[in-house]
């Protein structure tokens, strides 16, 4: 599964922790199969790389929605 029922679990762990979690993820599954020894994709990464835009796209976002909440009102709690 390439780590992503960890992911999920942890997903649990950090809602405790009062984290925003991300949604959207970038999997390789196999990755030892995917890359050759120097790191180089073997194969066509583009699925990978709109992956990662949608999940840099989600980040900036929650970025942002926080740094505006957070100057708006402090999080209770938190000095």
């Amino acid at each position: 599964s390439g780590g992503l029922r960890a992911v999920e679990q942890l997903r649990l762990v950090f809602s405790e922790l009062r984290t925003a979690t991300l949604r959207d993820t970038v999997s390789f599954h196999n990755a030892q199969a995917l890359f050759t020894a120097d790191g180089s994709p073997k194969e066509d990464m583009s699925g990978a790389e709109v992956a990662v835009a949608t999940l840099l796209d989600e980040l900036l976002w929650w970025a942002r929605a926080l740094r505006a909440a957070r100057e708006r009102e402090p999080y209770p709690g938190q000095p």
